[in-house]
């Protein structure tokens, strides 16, 4: 069959964690099936959705690198489709005018509640044939009041509804808009889509969105729905757990590949695979891959991959994206094969990107501030004969003779003469040189400052 799939985030906040992931298995079942992903933008909360939250939500999808099929559409422009669909099922007889107040369906749905019994509106106008009361009214579908509906879910299987738990929900609102289940559902036909795959918070609608199409004549989609992330309490993510929204990782330093790849993971598994490119993704995204138990958002893993896509970057790549996203300019540091050694060391050890500009801070900034802790308990209790010692022998080396190496073997050399352990001299440098004991290889730093930085710095105590 031709696959069509759609995301539909809602413009009242920006792209969160759980909304990036759905999109993400959308994307990937539409490529691996060769099928079309279309982006719909649901806005009929015209009170709380912006503009800024739908610029926020593109940019944030660019970004991940899920590009979608022809132009977003936007519910708002729809308006008059929903409204006559609502004319088909009333003139159908499967939805009715109901000029119940809004304390009238809160008194019968109370005195419900007190018989013990569901609070569900009281059906008084569903078979209504006098001559219209005058006032506003909305628009009921006119629910199955027996039976059983089944949602053939494809990750959760086969799941059951009462209908007579299910009320006659409006479908078009007193103020001529029209509700949410209706407007997936009539969007969900006219554009064809296949398979519905969503977050499982969505399940419950499901039922009514499969009696509407049931009562609309229409071929019912494939529904697949992924449960819900958790936070490392096992508790369903949110603010509290830290930053939720794609742009916040942008952000912090996170790498789109390794947000991606991330996500992907969360509900998903092909064996023990942990690493996937989105051209491996595109081919063997599959819906079988989908577990059916929630998923922890896990910041280490995501760490990690974001350091392993560092890593694969080369010097070039991640001068032009620090200083093109981050303002950070380290371009200095493809200048020379020491100073790109340096470089190619502090990527080894970046997690995120904004790791560069403290990484490398020492060696951008002569005037970098050093740990107090360190110059107290390591730099004040080494002998100071030692470090003068050390500076003569780096003195005594021209300045093309100031390798790495040769640098490391003065250290050496000046603590086998006082009889200190190699350690005991080489932490106060580092200390003096770079400011902390976390920093790449002595020999990397020594050759990268060059024999006149490293002797300011050095006698600078």
């Amino acid at each position: 069959m031709s696959v069509v799939v759609r995301f539909a985030p809602s413009p009242t906040g920006m792209l969160h964690v759980g909304g990036a992931r759905t999109a993400i298995f959308n994307y990937f079942f539409a490529r691996a099936h060769g099928g079309r992903f279309i982006l719909r933008i649901e806005d009929t909360d015209t009170e709380r959705s912006k503009q800024e939250y739908t610029d926020e939500i593109l940019d944030s999808m660019r970004w991940l690198g899920l590009d979608w099929d022809a132009e977003p559409i936007y519910q708002t422009q729809r308006f008059d489709l929903y409204r006559s669909y609502v004319r088909k099922m009333l003139n159908a007889g499967t939805a009715y005018k109901c000029w119940a107040t809004a304390a009238e369906i809160d008194e019968m749905r109370a005195k419900a509640q007190a018989e013990g019994k569901k609070p569900m509106y009281d059906r008084r106008f569903r078979d209504f044939e006098g001559p219209e009361p005058a006032g506003p009214y909305v628009v009921r579908f006119k629910a199955p009041l027996t039976g059983t509906t089944i949602v053939h879910d494809l990750i959760k299987g086969d799941v059951s509804f009462a209908n007579e738990e299910i009320d006659d929900f409006v479908i078009l609102r007193s103020n001529d808009a029209p509700t949410y289940n209706f407007t997936v559902v009539v969007d969900d036909v006219e554009m064809g889509i296949s398979h519905v795959i969503r977050g499982d918070d969505h399940l419950n609608n499901t039922p009514k969105q499969i009696m509407l199409m049931n009562a609309l004549g229409m071929k019912v989609p494939h529904y697949a729905h992924v449960p819900m992330i958790l936070g490392s309490d096992k508790v369903k993510l949110s603010k509290r757990h830290g930053a939720v929204a794609v742009t916040n990782y942008r952000e912090e330093g996170y790498l789109p590949e390794a947000m991606l790849n991330a996500l992907v993971r969360l509900g998903w598994a092909r064996g023990d695979q942990e690493i996937f490119s989105k051209a491996d993704l595109a081919a063997e995204f599959k819906l079988e891959g989908c577990g059916s138990s929630p998923s922890v958002f896990d910041r280490t893993k995501l760490d990690h991959l974001n350091n392993h896509y560092i890593r694969e970057k080369s010097l070039e790549e991640l001068s032009d994206l620090l200083k093109l996203s981050y303002g950070v300019d380290l371009s200095v540091l493809l200048a020379t094969p020491s100073s790109r050694k340096l470089f190619e060391a502090l990527r080894e050890r970046a997690v995120k990107l904004t790791d560069f500009a403290s990484l490398a801070s020492w060696y951008l900034d002569n005037n970098f501030v050093r740990d107090e802790a360190s110059m107290k308990e390591i730099v004040a209790t080494t002998p100071r004969d030692a470090l003068d010692a050390l500076a003569g022998k780096w003195a005594a080396l021209a300045t093309a003779d100031f390798s790495g190496p040769k640098a490391f073997e003065a250290i050496k050399e000046t603590a086998n003469n006082l009889k200190l352990k190699i350690p005991q001299l080489a932490k106060p440098v580092r200390v003096l040189l770079t400011g902390t004991l976390a920093s790449p290889d002595l020999g990397i730093v020594l050759e990268a400052l060059g024999r006149d930085r490293a002797l300011e710095r050095l006698r600078r105590i």
